[in-house]
């Protein structure tokens, strides 16, 4: 059956493959201005409850804060926007409160999920990533001389894979491992990458070092500076991210206050929550320029200039 949500899962899956069909030679060489620009959204975080006074987060709220800020980056000439994770906060039904906002964005949309993504009942755990539109949890795209690698960190989690999967014992093992070294980010809340996924990221990165291609990865877990907020296996990641000299960026949700930090030249940014606070946003548009990343943000998202 041919039905609204179905029609946004194909517009979101179709996005997945021609986001920079519009792209021009031009603007490729960075005649005028920037190469591209992109958006970046994190931690809507909708549900419809009341707020949770003590963290500071309006959940109801983010649906005129997501309307507001589409409207805002339907201003921008963006090769694409992106969602870095927690567009809900609980409830399946709250996907079909907040997606069809996306109907309304005139630029191609890519979505991260986050944990609170697949705080659901057990029967819909398996429809998370389809519900999104996405064909895999974990995917990469290319276009104006970078290629954008998007990384599931709830792929080893006691939360996101569905009843039985063996990869929730490995995170219980992955979990007290942490938990017995005394890790800040032992959570049950965080999560990490499998090593399949971790094979494909490697991958990946030589695919676009051997095609001349600089790297941002997005994801929706910190990943640097040590926090509690952080993935599993965040060591690893960074590790692997800073030893290749085509990486440019990390951009990442989960820590609402926002965070960032710099190993090697390459820049970490964990973008504000948009849950948070009654009526103030936090949103951004990134402009990539051949020397540099220009972050414009909007509310509560600083603004930086990050020198490549």
């Amino acid at each position: 059956m041919i039905n609204r949500r179905n029609l946004l899962a194909a517009s979101a899956a179709a996005s997945l493959v021609t986001p920079f069909a519009g792209f021009t030679a031009a603007r490729a060489q960075g005649a005028a201005g920037p190469i591209f620009r992109f958006g970046l959204v994190a931690d809507p975080q909708y549900a419809p409850v009341v707020p949770n006074l003590r963290m500071n987060r309006y959940y109801a709220h983010s649906l005129w804060k997501l309307s507001a800020a589409i409207d805002e980056l339907n201003k921008h000439e963006l090769t694409f926007v992106a969602t870095l994770g927690d567009i809900i906060d609980r409830h399946w039904e709250s996907f079909g409160h907040v997606l069809p906002l996306y109907d309304q964005l005139k630029h191609p949309r890519f979505f991260v999920l986050g944990n609170h993504d697949f705080d659901v009942a057990a029967d819909y755990l398996g429809s998370v990533v389809r519900n999104a539109g996405m064909p895999k949890a974990y995917y990469d795209f290319a276009g104006g001389g970078y290629r954008f690698i998007v990384l599931d960190g709830n792929d080893v989690s006691t939360f996101a894979p569905p009843r039985g999967d063996a990869r929730r014992e490995l995170a219980a093992e992955r979990l007290a491992a942490l938990k017995a070294k005394g890790a800040a980010n032992a959570q049950s809340w965080n999560g990490s990458l499998s090593d399949a996924q971790f094979t494909w990221l490697t991958g990946t990165l030589a695919k676009a070092r051997a095609a001349g291609e600089k790297v941002i990865v997005m994801g929706h877990y910190p990943i640097y500076p040590a926090n509690i907020h952080n993935l599993w296996d965040a060591e690893r990641i960074v590790e692997l991210l800073t030893a290749q000299d085509h990486v440019v960026a990390y951009f990442c949700g989960h820590n609402h206050a926002g965070n960032f930090g710099e190993v090697k030249g390459k820049y970490f940014v964990n973008l504000c929550g948009m849950v948070d606070t009654p009526d103030t946003t936090a949103y951004a548009v990134v402009e990539v320029h051949a020397d540099r990343l220009e972050i414009k943000g909007f509310g509560r998202e600083p603004s930086r200039v990050l020198k490549i």
